[in-house]
């Protein structure tokens, strides 16, 4: 069955218009032996047998439906309420793109708002935008909207190397061929103590990540204060379901906040598409890249949602753009405003208390058994550095024969660590799972 829309007249008329009689006259160029039918392809299946040959290969991933799954390092195992994909999946909302006309896209508009409004009070911030492609994204956005918030006057970018790695890497990418330049992350030992003593009247800003990427709870009691005296602003890249139990970055004095949201009613999705969350104070706002939904009423008093500030963007105003960004990550936000509406305060916070008492459960297990070392540098929320008695990538391997992920092998992305895990525990993690990973973890040993 063919489902080209083309009728026998238009193909007609196409192959006149370019000068040919057939269709087949398009692959004169290929040779012979090579056209189909001659190709040795194998014989067709029906759905049936499709279906069965898809699942069967499905059968041959490692992933967190059938393996004890103790992988984060950025994505998170969340179990994700059913009434999410439910109300994500409606044809009205799948279907949506861009809302480049608000007065035909209400539902979309609105879904963004309280997306929006949701996320402001989770970070503690002002204002948040439409959503960018995902943390790494976001927090590369970040940097840029600090330089252009001094109107390219600071040039110095300050990144704490607890930083994600590959969000790291993003942001370097992002720059490559400005004369903006990323300073503190090249030292591993530089804790923020030492990158505020490099803060000077270059600097365009200091970005953290809290918990860092092996955890950890960053003190940033009293950051924002050094970061503001020396003129730069403070960037803050959080879990936001750690938010559910912490103190949000907001409080901390924060100028702009990024996170990957992923986790936010959002499956692994072997990767993607993921979302950025991206918010900052009402002052920079203008600053902000990205779109932004506003609320108001329209002329005969009733409430209506329109995209406002789009006069930053390329599509409008190319050479005044705040960003390269001026689409968003729709649908998987819809997904997270579901999520966060589902939960609601108390919901969110028993999530996060899951994540934290089961992790340090783990940990504290862990710890225990002869030749692992559990790195305790500073306190963590649902991952920690487990120092392993040979090298992680081969512990790794054999549990994963055993359908257990362990966690992150650190010397992926940092070869001098060859010996080091990194554990992720969430609320998917039964106490069963645990005790099974310790056990694994004492016979490898």
């Amino acid at each position: 069955m063919s489902y080209v829309a083309n009728t026998a007249n238009d193909q007609q008329a196409m192959l006149a218009a370019i000068g040919v009689d057939t269709v087949e006259a398009l692959f004169e160029v290929v040779p012979q032996a090579v056209r189909f039918p001659t190709l040795e392809l194998p014989r067709s299946l029906s759905e049936i047998e499709v279906l069965a040959e898809m699942g069967r290969l499905a059968d041959e991933n490692a992933e967190a439906n059938h393996y004890s799954w103790f992988l984060g390092a950025g994505a998170y195992n969340h179990f994700v309420p059913s009434v999410v994909p439910q109300l994500q999946m409606r044809a009205e909302f799948y279907t949506a793109y861009t809302p480049y006309q608000p007065e035909a896209s209400q539902g979309t508009l609105q879904a963004i708002f309280e997306y929006q409004s949701m996320v402001a009070e989770l970070t503690g911030m002002g204002v948040v935008n439409a959503s960018h492609y995902d943390g790494s994204t976001s927090l590369a956005e970040a940097a840029i909207m600090s330089v252009n918030s001094t109107k390219g006057k600071r040039t110095k970018i300050l990144v704490s190397p607890n930083v994600h790695p590959q969000y790291r890497e993003v942001l370097k990418t992002y720059l490559q061929g400005t004369d903006l330049r990323v300073e503190g992350d090249e030292e591993p030992a530089n804790d923020l103590a030492a990158l505020t003593g490099m803060l000077d009247k270059e600097t365009a800003c200091l970005i953290v990540q809290s918990p860092n990427f092996f955890g950890e709870l960053e003190d940033l009691e009293g950051l924002a204060e050094r970061v503001h005296g020396a003129g730069a602003l403070l960037v803050i890249h959080t879990d936001p379901i750690s938010l559910g139990l912490f103190k949000p970055p907001g409080a901390y004095g924060a100028d702009i906040v990024t996170g990957e949201g992923q986790s936010l009613g959002n499956n692994l999705n072997f990767g993607g598409p993921y979302l950025g969350i991206f918010a900052t104070t009402d002052k920079l706002v203008r600053k902000m890249p990205g779109r932004v939904v506003g609320q108001t009423v329209d002329t005969a008093g009733k409430r209506g949602f329109v995209l406002t500030l789009s006069t930053r963007e390329q599509h409008i105003r190319r050479e005044k753009a705040t960003s390269n960004i001026c689409t968003n990550q729709g649908l998987i936000a819809l997904g997270a405003a579901i999520y966060l509406a589902a939960l609601g305060k108390q919901g969110l916070r028993q999530v996060a208390e899951l994540c934290y008492h089961k992790a340090h459960y783990a940990a504290a297990e862990i710890d225990r058994l002869a030749g692992y070392e559990v790195v305790k540098r500073r306190p963590f929320f649902k991952e920690f550095v487990v120092k392993c008695p040979k090298p992680a990538g081969e512990i790794a391997r054999q549990l994963t024969e055993q359908q257990i992920l362990p966690g992150y092998v650190l010397s992926r992305s940092y070869p001098e660590r060859s010996h080091e895990l990194l554990v992720c525990v969430t609320e998917m993690n039964s106490k069963a799972q645990i005790d099974q990973l310790v056990r694994a973890l004492k016979e490898v040993a």
